[in-house]
């Protein structure tokens, strides 16, 4: 019998070994010096839901659980409302453990590596009931391609963010995916941006997170899963409970290389998770790629359907996606395949990246990166009351919260100069950011009377301003142009009168935002007299 025989004989029955060991039996504690590990007096948690992403099980009165840990799974806690999790090195909560893989296709980002632990322990901490409302970051794409680009997110949308006297800038904080834009070695840099919040924060798998060189769709977050946990889990609060899903299939090899859906082990996490959500609260589902159809089957059908029919039941369900890098409210009814008692709303938020940091740069070297649809690069902030219901806004970057404009929704567009007594056929044009299809917009002149504002499904003038000035432009205004303007779902128009008085004259618009009240824009616009 040669050595090598006898070496590869040991490696086959150690790797047998590690597969058959794949019982986790283990506990939850109450970390009450929060260092993550369970020291003397720290007393067993009863009644903690632990998951591996497909089953879930319950802690019993000495915090004992039971779960399949076979090699490669992530195992986590359901955090429950009132707890607070560890702190990771890096500012990324500790609420997961991978078990070690027996062994790892290479990886050019290095992928899931052997982490040491079969069948982990999970700390949590007692926090003070929060009376108030919660408080949520979301950020989408915020899809850094370089250092260059993490130093514009952390200039651009993070350090505005961060507070004075400091305290965390939220409760909590949420990227919809595109972290990062292929280059996964990005990750620690920009985590040490978002971290700067002070908020416990939590990833979205998008699809320019997965691995390149993946072969498989079972590996394709292997770098993902081994910096931010599982791709799929849920995170509760007093006034929400968050479920992450990873719903970027991927198909390596294939065109597309990608698209829309769920997996059968996460429908089976769902199908236990749901029936022990608490009514009262808001359930957010949180995804990368929109639910609704966006130029074709980009989110498969039968999976839609499939997951509608688990959250139909359930009273009060928000819907945040990220992925098209404009931003619309969108309403599921049956046409999409929802049969609850009222719509469904999915907020398909923007992009913190906004047009990929394109666009000329600013006094302060930032590109401008306004999307196609016109709406600036930045943030959103969801507030969810104790009774469940919410409100959104959308935070444009640079925009601080010691100035004042958190409210500024909108942006008013009107020509310099028209000529007087000419016929009204040019507009002003307001895009409202985070208007949804039946929302009210007026406008005026110099104080007169409101007129109603139609609603348009065209191209931004502002944005198709900036695409002439690129294109006049004898040299690059910047790394990127910015995009070609597309048809924007939140614009809205009215005539401008053109019988005024030679001059200046101020436009002002109004909309009634269901989340944030009443909203103010304005603009001018000149009246000159000109002969034929």
């Amino acid at each position: 019998m040669t050595r090598s025989f006898v070496a590869a004989a040991l490696l086959a029955f150690a790797s047998w070994s590690h597969a058959q060991a794949s019982t986790c039996d283990s506990a939850v504690y109450e970390d009450r010096n929060g260092n993550a590990r369970r020291d003397a007096g720290e007393p067993a948690i009863a009644g903690i839901r632990v998951s591996n992403g497909t089953e879930i099980a319950t802690t019993g009165k000495d915090g004992r659980f039971t779960l399949d840990a076979s090699p490669g799974r992530t195992l986590f806690v359901i955090k429950p409302a009132g707890y607070d999790v560890p702190r990771r090195a890096d500012g990324l909560p500790l609420f997961w453990a991978h078990t070690p893989p027996i062994s790892a296709h290479a990886l050019r980002y290095g992928g899931l590596r052997d982490v040491g632990t079969t069948c982990p322990s999970f700390g949590l901490r007692r926090t003070p009931t929060r009376k108030g409302d919660l408080d949520v970051l979301v950020f989408s794409d915020t899809q850094t391609k370089s250092q260059v680009d993490v130093g514009y997110y952390a200039r651009d949308i993070v350090e505005p963010l961060r507070r004075r006297d400091g305290k965390p800038a939220a409760d909590l904080g949420l990227t919809l995916g595109d972290v990062t834009s292929d280059d996964l070695s990005l990750y620690p840099a920009i985590t040490a941006v978002t971290t700067r919040l002070g908020a416990p924060w939590l990833h979205v798998a998008g699809n320019h997170d997965v691995d390149p060189d993946a072969q498989v769709d079972s590996e394709a977050l292997s770098t993902f899963r081994q910096q931010f946990g599982p791709d799929t889990f849920a995170w509760e609060e007093p006034q929400a409970d968050f479920v992450v899903l990873d719903d970027v299939i991927s198909q390596p090899g294939r065109k597309p290389a990608y698209v829309g859906g769920l997996r059968d082990d996460q429908f089976a996490f769902l199908a236990q998770y749901l029936p022990t959500h608490d009514a009262r609260r808001l359930l957010v589902i949180a995804v990368h790629i929109p639910l609704f159809p966006d130029g074709g089957e980009t989110f498969r059908t039968a999976d839609r359907e499939r997951l509608f029919a688990l959250l139909k039941d359930v009273p009060r369900v928000l819907v945040l996606s990220g992925h098209g890098h404009v931003q619309r409210q969108f309403f599921h009814d049956a046409t999409t395949g929802w049969h609850g008692a009222s719509l469904l709303h999915e907020y398909n938020a923007g992009a913190a990246c906004g047009a990929y940091w394109s666009g000329a740069k600013n006094a302060d070297g930032v590109p401008d990166s306004t999307m196609a649809d016109g709406t600036p690069n930045g943030t959103a902030r969801l507030v969810v009351a104790r009774d469940g219901t919410y409100r959104l806004s959308w935070q444009p970057a640079g925009v601080t919260a010691d100035t004042g404009e958190l409210t500024r929704a909108m942006r008013v567009h009107a020509p310099r100069v028209l000529r007087r007594g000419a016929y009204p056929a040019w507009g002003v044009f307001a895009n409202i950011w985070m208007a949804t299809p039946t929302q009210r917009a007026d406008f005026r002149v110099d104080g007169g009377d409101w007129m109603p504002m139609k609603r348009v499904e065209q191209a931004d003038p502002w944005l198709l301003a900036e695409n002439v000035r690129d294109d006049e432009a004898p040299a690059l205004r910047g790394y990127d142009r910015s995009p070609e303007a597309q048809p924007s779902t939140h614009l809205w128009r009215g005539a401008l009168p053109t019988t005024l008085g030679i001059g200046a004259h101020r436009v002002e618009v109004r909309t009634f935002d269901q989340w944030q009240g009443e909203q103010r824009g304005e603009a001018t616009y000149r009246l000159e007299d000109a002969a034929p």
